[in-house]
């Protein structure tokens, strides 16, 4: 989908690794992230800089880049990257008729603005496996992505899971 709509690659491994999540980057990390030059990278970066869609700072002798939160067409641009990567797919298709959970957290690359291929996806709750293991591969078919799960009892006593110390982006929340 935004394959047909901006044509270079650069452009769109930015917008999902800036608008996926709160990623922030340095120029050099992006290119080696990418396997590409720091040329062709800065050059997407001022065109995005340029258009507002991102901030940049210094710190030190580098530059650091993340999405400007405050743009008029962040909200919508977040929504289109969630569209490409399935993540409303993966709402709709499956989270929604699982059980009793309670979260459901993308972690891993996509949580790093990185399309891999596969979404590592945490649910937290008491989920019925059967229903599930028969949804996976349909929200795998809808999205073309591979989805990988693991699934975590509720722990009241605040141990066990903490999101917070890794990248990852909340998909749900009773």
């Amino acid at each position: 989908m935004l394959e047909t709509l901006i044509t270079s690659k650069t452009r769109i491994k930015l917008l999902l690794k800036f608008f996926s999540n709160n990623n922030k980057a340095y120029l050099r990390s992006l290119a080696e992230e990418y396997g590409e030059s720091t040329n062709a990278v800065r050059t997407e970066l001022n065109r995005l800089s340029e258009a507002g869609l991102l901030q940049s700072e210094a710190v030190g002798n580098t530059i650091l880049y993340k999405a400007n939160t405050q743009h008029p067409i962040y909200q919508d641009i977040r929504n289109l990257v969630a569209k490409y990567l399935g993540f409303d797919q993966i709402i709709e298709t499956v989270l929604q008729r699982i059980g009793n959970l309670e979260s459901a957290v993308v972690v891993g690359d996509y949580a790093r603005g990185h399309d891999s291929g596969i979404i590592d996806l945490r649910l937290v709750g008491h989920v019925d496996m059967n229903y599930l293991e028969q949804l996976i591969p349909k929200a795998e078919g809808l999205i073309n992505r591979k989805i990988r799960y693991t699934v975590q009892l509720p722990d009241h006593d605040g141990l066990g899971y903490d999101f917070e110390s890794q990248p990852h982006i909340l998909l749900w929340r009773a």
